[in-house]
Formats: C-alpha cells, structure tokens, sequence
C-alpha cells in the first residue's frame, strides 16, 4: 500500500487510516469479535493509522485497540500508529458536557489513555474540540511538554478553523489536523485547507462516506436505532435524506459506469484531493474493509472529476453535519 505523509513534521503512514470510533459507539450496536478481526484484517493490508478518541465508549475504543494490537502479529504491531482525541465531557448517560483543553486535564487525559492502550506513548494526540476558556497555545504547550517526555510523539488538532491553526502552529509542530471531508463536506477547501498546506500540515479526513450516508448502502427507508448518531443528524432526517439520497443515485450512475461502488467512487474523489489528505475508513466489518480497500485501485480521470463535479456540486448537500448544538462546539465552522 502506498503511503502518504501526515504534514513535514507528522508520520508517514498508510494511503487510508481506520477510524474505530463506530466499533465502540454513536451507530448502533457493535459485535467485538468481528470489530477485532477488522482491525487485524486492516493491519494485514497495510493500514498503520488506527484512529480513536478516549470518550468513544468512554474508554471502550481504546481497550479494542490495545486487545487488537496484543493479539496481531508483532510486525502488523510494530508499524501501527495511535491517533487519540482527547477532552470531551461525557455523562454517564453517554450526554456530551463540553471539552476541557487545560494543561493539568490534557496530562490527566493522556495519563488514563496510556494505561488502556498499554502502551508507553501515543502517535498523534489532539484535543477533539477547541476549548472556549482556554487559549489553544496552552492546550498545545501542554501535548508538546508531553512529547518532550516521551509520552507522545506528535501533535495533531481537530476541528479547528484557520486562526486557530496558524496560532497553534506559532506554539510548536503540528502533525495533522483532522477535519471532516467528503463529497457532501467540503467547506474546509476555502481557509482551511489553504492554510493547512501553507503551514505544512496534513490532512486526516474524517466522514469520508459522511457516516455511511454517500456510501451506496444507505436506504430511505432504513431503521435506525436510538443510540444511533443518524438518528438525529440533521443530513439523515425527512426532505434532507431525500435530497440527499438523490445526490448518491447521481454519483451511482458514474461508479457504475466505472464499474466500482459508490463508496469507492467517493473514498477514491477524497484521495485525489492531494497526497496531504489521509482518508479515515470507518469500517465496522472486513466486508466493509474490503470495499473500502478497492479504492485505491481506482484513477479518477479529468472526465470522470468534472462528472462527479456536476452530480455533486459544493454545497448541494441539505442539513448541517451535525445537529445545532454540536455545530456550535465548531470552531472550524466560525
């Protein structure tokens, strides 16, 4: 598998990353064996970047990623890498509280994050949210005393807008920054990415399917369960899902043409954004993987971009990509 490079101080990992949030969490429930088998078979077709967050499952995720690393073979073990969000407030209940980027939390998170991933360090870690009542510059200087310790070995953001980016920049190196990116959210291609490249810092995109929703297998009339994220994102509800819908039957029409899958048309579009970009896959089953996995057999023409262009043009997609409470915790939204 080819590799890609997670900004000029990040990294060097696979063409694609694992996102392992959906095996713990937010889409319904999980089977832990065939989570763990996923994770082995992705190790096995090269992927090293395994993506998780300390409050998925509030710590559930990490305790599958340390159980799939134990068990996988010790070279498969040897090259993954660890990419770890930090700082969401969660209730029992599993309600989101806020985020909390202060320097004594940032050391207390990471603390806990070591003993459930078993490991000694941490590849990329990030706050998953800007905290309003604390200067980025204190969050960051807090991971990068952290990397000065040899607990973690780089330093990544999410969700954060341009300002922010630059001001994190000015603090100390930053690995990646990991925003959402697909087809249907591509608001980052006007400050955002512009600016990210400018400071040398890459991409690691998540929602490249945007939850499953551009992915060809989501249909109108599909159940879902209440502790499912869909159920109440505002992309999967009434006339948005139906607009939405017919931008996959359009987008269908051009993989079927190539003789691929929708989600691999759409997985191969964010891999053509630049070598910069690390698409996230959150496949919850080797099925899933595989198809996935196609994606990287497909070259995207002239012809076949502006065809794509045309049946998915920016901003055609209806309702936010989170619910009005969540939009506001953006600061990439700002």
């Amino acid at each position: 598998m080819q590799t890609r490079t997670l900004g000029t101080t990040g990294p060097h990992t696979s063409a694609l990353g694992l996102g392992c949030m959906g095996m713990s969490a937010l889409y319904g429930d999980t089977d832990r064996a065939e989570s763990l088998a996923t994770i082995h078979a992705a190790l096995d077709a090269g992927i090293t970047l395994l993506d998780t967050g300390d409050f998925y499952g509030m710590g559930h995720n990490e305790l599958l990623i340390d159980e799939a690393l134990r068990t996988a073979p010790a070279a498969a073990r040897e090259k993954a890498l660890t990419s770890v969000k930090f700082g969401a407030l969660r209730s029992i209940e599993g309600a989101f509280l806020g985020y909390d980027g202060r320097p004594a939390a940032v050391k207390n998170f990471a603390a806990y994050s070591l003993q459930r991933l078993g490991t000694d360090h941490i590849d990329i870690y990030r706050l998953s949210r800007l905290d309003p009542d604390v200067p980025i510059e204190e969050t960051v200087g807090a991971i990068a005393e952290l990397v000065e310790a040899g607990h973690v070995r780089h330093i990544g953001l999410s969700e954060v807008g341009a300002e922010t980016l630059r001001r994190a920049a000015a603090t100390a190196p930053i690995s990646d920054l990991q925003i959402e990116y697909s087809l249907i959210s591509r608001g980052i291609e006007a400050d955002v990415l512009p600016t990210a490249r400018e400071l040398g810092i890459g991409i690691t995109a998540y929602g490249v399917l945007s939850r499953g929703l551009i992915s060809g297998h989501f249909s109108r009339d599909r159940e879902l369960a209440a502790n499912d994220f869909r159920s109440f994102s505002p992309r999967f509800q009434g006339a948005n899902l139906d607009h939405n819908l017919g931008l996959v039957d359009a987008l269908r029409k051009i993989a079927e043409a190539k003789g691929v899958s929708v989600a691999q048309t759409a997985i191969a579009w964010v891999l053509d954004r630049g070598e910069d970009i690390v698409p996230l896959i959150g496949a919850r089953t080797r099925e899933r993987l595989t198809e996935a996995l196609g994606a990287l057999d497909i070259t995207l023409t002239a012809a076949d971009l502006a065809a794509i262009e045309e049946a998915v043009p920016p901003g055609a997609a209806a309702g936010d990509r989170y619910p009005a409470a969540a939009m506001a915790d953006l600061d990439s939204e700002r």
